[in-house]
C-alpha cells in the first residue's frame, strides 16, 4: 500500500482528498503546516507528498524546496495541490521541485491520474 502525506491546513480539504485517496487504496497521513509536513515526510518517508502553498509558517513552495535539498527526502516525489491558478505559481513550483501540480477543487479522477502517473515515473 503507497502512503501518500497530505499538507494542508483546511479540514474540508484534507477530508475530500483523503476520502478519494482511501478508496484507491493509499494509506493517507496529514501534516497542517509546511514545517509538520517537511518532519513527518523525513520521518515516515511517504511514496508521495501532496502538498498545498497557502499555509501558515512556512509555504508549500518553501517545504518543497526543503524536501527536495534534503537527501533523505529529494526522492519523494510532491504534487502541489492548491487554490492557486497563475502560470507563475506553478512555474514556480517545478522550480521548487514540485512533480506535478493540480488546482483545487480536484476533480477525483484527475487526482488519481496525476498520482499514478507521478508514482510511475519515480
Amino acid at each position: 500500500m503507497k502512503k501518500v502525506l497530505v499538507v494542508d491546513d483546511c479540514a474540508t480539504e484534507t477530508h475530500e482528498i483523503s476520502r478519494i485517496l482511501k478508496k484507491y487504496g493509499y494509506d493517507v497521513f496529514f501534516a497542517e503546516t509546511g514545517e509538520a509536513g517537511v518532519e513527518l515526510a523525513d520521518k515516515e518517508s511517504p511514496d508521495l507528498v501532496l502538498m498545498d502553498i497557502v499555509m501558515p509558517g512556512i509555504n508549500g513552495f518553501q517545504a518543497t524546496r526543503q524536501l527536495n535539498r534534503n537527501p533523505r527526502t529529494s526522492s519523494i516525489p510532491v504534487i502541489m495541490v492548491t487554490t492557486k491558478n497563475q502560470a507563475s505559481d506553478r512555474e514556480w513550483s517545478l522550480k521548487q521541485g514540485a512533480k506535478g501540480y493540480l488546482v483545487k477543487p480536484v476533480p477525483e479522477k484527475e487526482l488519481i491520474n496525476t498520482i499514478e502517473t507521478v508514482l510511475a515515473i519515480n
